[in-house]
């Protein structure tokens, strides 16, 4: 049930910039968050990262608080020291939402009991996750040879597959059977579809899939926590059960990524551009060259295989079949790379299905690659439904 000052805590957050008015502080709070995540810059694997430890203390306060406490100050005093913590740069952000719940909130042992429960579970969160490996111990070197050229720009996180798990037994347990042999027929047609739908100047791709490849061109948690919103927004849920739900999705999602880096860099496979523009030296007579070919967008900086948006999606998509039985209520979700606008499924297959199909539509991964990353996520999600199964 909603707690009547979360009407003013919605109402300080959409004045500080969050979309609109939610069910909870759990989902209030992840909006700023989230808010408070973009204006760092930081990249999406270490957002992530981020999102799952917020997330985690979230959930972690609200089950441990004591009887009485006030949860919404619970889930304010966690979302505040662990992101103070990981985000020291946006300390005045984070302020301002802080002072901004507490106003909102009667004085009293409830109000002082929530704050301690939601410090020290972050605290405690932090503090377990404090060496789990998002710090590179060394730098990358890349494969090369005496002569041959190397791009400049570093990679993208090679060391992301050295961190601990939130719920796999290790970094490698999803790893996906290897990419198509460059001879195989599975190769022609990954190679063939992304020649033709992912081209920058393509003919076949149709308007819509061409909006589609640029609403998913974001790639930050807040794209996934508003598909997670449209479902925790639902009526009749409460803070113990969103703040479980998150908390599900976070670790799931920042798993997936793990996963997926350390598959990434596993196999080291090529990038349609690479492929396309060298389709003589593949060794299949069936793939034919295109010098010129570009694709809609260009390739993020790290290997191919597998799909990382195709795994993020297919964990969330696993995790919230499990919340509901398989009957998920209909998703949506909004994207700064598409001005904004907002993307709906009337089912958690369909959303899963769109955001790997987008991958091809920007000419970044073939087939297989969307395949195996979504089969990844759906493993991961599962781990975290049972993880967090409801009481």
């Amino acid at each position: 049930m909603r707690h009547p000052a979360h009407a003013a805590l919605a109402a300080a957050l959409f004045a500080a910039g969050a979309l609109q008015a939610r069910a909870d502080a759990v989902i209030d709070w992840n909006i700023r968050a989230n808010e408070i995540v973009v204006e760092s810059k930081i990249g999406t694997p270490p957002a992530m990262r981020v999102m799952a430890i917020v997330q985690t203390a979230v959930h972690e306060a609200v089950r441990n608080a004591v009887p009485g406490a006030s949860l919404d100050a619970a889930v304010a005093a966690a979302n505040r020291t662990a992101l103070a913590r990981l985000l020291p740069a946006q300390q005045a952000s984070i302020e301002r939402a802080w002072q901004a719940a507490l106003v909102t909130l009667p004085e009293g042992r409830a109000k002082s009991a929530g704050i301690e429960a939601g410090e020290r579970a972050a605290a405690n969160v932090l503090g377990a996750r404090a060496n789990d490996g998002a710090t590179p111990a060394a730098p990358y070197r890349p494969h090369a040879a005496a002569g041959t050229y190397v791009p400049t720009a570093a990679p993208a996180v090679p060391h992301w597959a050295a961190r601990n798990p939130w719920l796999m037994s290790g970094p490698s347990q999803f790893r996906p059977a290897p990419p198509p042999d460059l001879g195989s027929a599975a190769w022609v047609r990954d190679y063939d579809e992304v020649k033709l739908l992912g081209a920058k100047a393509s003919a076949a791709r149709t308007p819509e899939q061409t909006e589609i490849a640029q609403f998913w061109e974001y790639s930050l948690p807040s794209i996934y926590h508003g598909v997670l919103r449209s479902v925790a927004a639902q009526p009749g849920r409460d803070t113990p059960r969103n703040a479980r739900l998150y908390a599900a999705a976070a670790q799931a999602l920042d798993d997936a990524l793990i996963a997926v880096f350390e598959a990434k860099y596993h196999y080291h496979f090529w990038r349609p551009i690479t492929a396309v523009r060298n389709g003589y030296i593949d060794g299949n007579p069936a793939t034919e060259r295109d010098a010129a070919w570009t694709p809609l967008h260009d390739a993020p900086m790290h290997p191919e295989y597998p799909s990382g948006h195709a795994i993020l999606a297919g964990a969330l998509g696993a995790v919230l079949e499990a919340e509901f039985g398989g009957k998920a209520p209909a998703l949506s979700t909004s994207s700064p790379s598409a001005k904004n606008i907002t993307r709906r499924w009337t089912s958690v297959a369909d959303f899963v299905q769109e955001v790997a199909d987008a991958r091809i539509y920007e000419g970044i991964h073939f087939r297989s690659a969307v395949d195996a990353g979504a089969a990844m996520g759906r493993g991961i999600g599962q781990l975290a439904a049972e993880k967090h199964r409801a009481p």
